[in-house]
């Protein structure tokens, strides 16, 4: 049997790492997927840029529009990035009939409904296990592996750029700053970096993940977003004091009023397993009904770890080339037709515990007056630690764990809080999640 003949879109790291990995396995993908699988085409913006990757045999192009429309190539691999010109590419290369595989978190977390209606329609597979947290394989193991199991929440730490920044401000006692230019410097942050810090990547990597766990529509749009730029040293000190570590995750969970599709800096117990992720490390926890929670780790981004997430799709897309479109794998996991209308929380609708820091006068009744507020607003403290002012500071700081709370009435108890005369500035307020198996 002739082999399948692949179009690559993008022969840059991940382009060539997986350029790579079916040459250095083809013998063992063959016997996998029971069909040779080689690139044949390829297009790329620089005919004469170096590559990590051998081109020989293929037939590279500056014209991307040349691999979908040729007639031998059978899997478009969409590894440009962006989602206006590869959204473009991917829905040509559908209505010619071509299967898709795409690394872009972006395209399919914006596009993804369009996209997998399009597909479904012309009875090809649109895949894209590489588009969230790289080298691990959590869509199949949510989509597959997990198919029996009623998914009650998942949180992730989905991009290794934040957890880099947050490791070493933590082991080595670093500013924010100081180490998101190191970041840039190593190549783990963009010169642009707000994708990364503002958890925008994140959040598209999270649209996915509850889409499959929930089957539920993408919705990206409505997903609740916050930064890790205003954390400082001294959070995450106060944090290791009281027994926890600041994780930037992207969570979503089921509960009786909707779905939860929150990114933000988040305070989990340091014993968690995922609260030891370091580095540009990542870790997706998800909690099913009867498995109960599991941990998957592993790097999330690069171009070969990357690369073995697509070389999986392709096989897969191979194995079933000949199958019944209907008798395949749903896109989100659920079948088309039953996709659920649970609406997503705002934010303020969000229940969670809280850590708060506050700058306050060093004199009597100053206690006092925030535990009442918080009181009033029906919301308990679970613990208190109170920083005696530095030098010749008149300010103390004053670090608050609450219990669960709506973050509503948290939202008007800060605000109350921050009308005080004592009070300085702005209450620091990051979320807790305990992230525990009940």
């Amino acid at each position: 049997m002739d082999p399948v003949k692949v179009g690559l879109l993008g022969l840059g790291t991940v382009g060539g790492g997986t350029v790579n990995v079916l040459q250095r396995n083809a013998e063992e993908i063959t016997r996998r997927a029971g069909r040779g699988i080689v690139v044949t085409h390829a297009a790329a913006r620089d005919l004469n840029k170096p590559r990590i990757c051998s081109t020989e045999g293929i037939t590279v192009t500056t014209t991307p529009q040349e691999v979908v429309d040729d007639p031998e190539v059978a899997i478009v691999v969409e590894l440009i990035g962006g989602d206006t010109l590869a959204l473009d590419l991917v829905m040509r290369a559908i209505e010619n009939g071509k299967h898709v595989v795409t690394a872009n978190k972006a395209l399919i977390a914006k596009h993804g409904n369009k996209i997998f209606a399009a597909a479904q329609a012309k009875g090809v597979i649109v895949a894209f296990e590489a588009a969230v947290a790289g080298g691990i394989p959590i869509i199949k193991a949510i989509r597959e592996g997990l198919a029996g199991n009623r998914i009650e929440w998942l949180a992730g730490i989905i991009n290794g750029t934040g957890n880099f920044i947050l490791t070493e401000m933590r082991d080595k006692g670093r500013d924010f700053n100081d180490v998101l230019k190191e970041a840039q410097e190593l190549g783990y942050a963009e010169a642009d970096p707000e994708f990364d810090v503002e958890g925008i990547d994140a959040a598209h990597k999270l649209t996915i993940l509850a889409s499959i766990a929930f089957g539920i529509p993408l919705q990206f749009e409505k997903a609740f977003t916050e930064g890790i730029t205003k954390i400082t040293r001294e959070d995450v000190t106060y944090a290791e004091e009281l027994g926890y570590r600041i994780k930037h995750l992207g969570i979503t969970r089921r509960t009786d009023k909707g779905i939860e599709l929150r990114v933000h800096p988040t305070l989990i117990p340091e014993r968690r397993l995922i609260a030891n992720v370091d580095g540009v490390m990542n870790a997706v926890l998800v909690k099913g009904d009867a498995v109960g929670p599991t941990l998957y780790y592993g790097p999330g981004a690069g171009d070969e770890p990357t690369a073995s997430a697509v070389v999986a799709d392709i096989i897969d897309v191979v194995r079933v080339l000949t199958s019944d479109p209907e008798n395949r794998v749903p896109h989100l996991a659920f079948q088309p037709d039953s996709l659920s209308d649970l609406p997503i929380l705002k934010m303020e609708d969000v229940e969670t515990a809280y850590y708060l820091r506050m700058q306050a006068k060093d004199e009597p009744g100053v206690l006092a007056d925030v535990t009442r507020i918080l009181g009033d607003k029906g919301i308990s403290i679970e613990a208190i630690i109170q920083k005696e002012p530095e030098g010749d500071s008149t300010e103390a700081n004053i670090i608050m764990l609450t219990h669960t709370v709506v973050e509503k009435q948290m939202n008007e108890a800060i605000q109350k809080i921050e009308s005080l005369d004592t009070i300085s500035g702005e209450v620091v307020r990051i979320r807790m999640e305990s992230l525990d198996a009940s």
